[in-house]
């Protein structure tokens, strides 16, 4: 019996799908198991738009409000308007989205939002809130960011550790004494975090020693004086194995740099 040419690569694409995950693709919708259904999820900006606005499918408006957020031009004024509309959308996946799709093109005037995100019932939501406030600097984000690294106030591990992260731009007194009293964190992903802000912020590394922290806190004088710039941590891999294949997209790696909103801090 013959077999075809898209017969015999049939395989290889599945197992190169399988080995990606579907992770991989911000742009493929939920539940796809074919490296040709990915081939097909490519639509235009207007066949994006109008996914994004499906009153009837809350999948089609998943996949075009991220697919609209991913694009270089999704910071445009007429987008802005159709994320700050998502936000208050019934189906937790699009919210999430459009919380996403601030971080990444919003300004300190959506602050209020994403802060507002940060208590979403759903904890996918409240995830990306607080990875989007990694992005978008503000005061206004400080408290509410406290709070969410407080295990009585957050049970999700993941959320809490982004939100100790996004305070690691915050070079205040009320900010470095929430995160030393967070090393008592029970999750050692909030433990990660909670150090590094702790590292950016004073320059110092105790460890998850508290009482070391608290003894050089109490014993200096300019606790910002080893201080080093923040940026926001951003995806980024090597590319994988299969990657290297034609066809196959290279890892959706990011750059980072500061969040916006933010004062350039210049070094004496």
């Amino acid at each position: 019996m013959r077999t075809t040419v898209s017969q015999s690569l049939a395989p290889l694409f599945l197992v190169a799908f399988a080995l990606l995950g579907c992770g991989t693709f911000d742009h493929v919708p939920r539940g796809t198991t074919s490296l040709f259904e990915v081939f097909a999820a490519q639509v235009s900006p207007a066949q994006a738009a109008e996914m994004a606005t499906d009153p009837y499918s809350a999948e089609n408006r998943y996949r075009g409000t991220t697919l609209l957020s991913n694009a270089d031009f999704g910071g445009q004024g007429v987008y802005l308007e159709l994320y700050l509309d998502a936000m208050d959308d019934p189906d937790p996946g699009v919210r999430s989205a459009a919380v996403r799709a601030l971080g990444r093109h919003g300004d300190p005037e959506h602050v209020r939002l994403i802060i507002n995100a940060l208590t979403d019932k759903n904890k996918v939501v409240r995830i990306e809130a607080a990875r989007a406030l990694q992005r978008v600097h503000s005061p206004d984000a400080i408290t509410p960011l406290i709070k969410a690294i407080n295990s009585d106030n957050e049970l999700e591990a993941d959320v809490r550790a982004a939100a100790a992260d996004a305070l690691g731009q915050y070079r205040q007194n009320i900010v470095v004494q929430a995160l030393i009293n967070a090393l008592r964190d029970s999750r050692l992903v909030v433990n990660n975090r909670v150090q590094h802000s702790l590292l950016i912020l004073t320059g110092q590394n105790f460890g998850l020693d508290r009482r070391a922290w608290i003894d050089w806190y109490n014993s200096t004088e300019d606790i910002f004086a080893g201080a080093q710039p923040y940026t926001y941590p951003v995806f980024n891999r090597k590319k994988r194995l299969v990657e290297y294949l034609p066809m196959i997209p290279s890892p959706p790696n990011e750059t980072t740099s500061t969040p916006v909103g933010m004062d350039p801090v210049i070094d004496d």
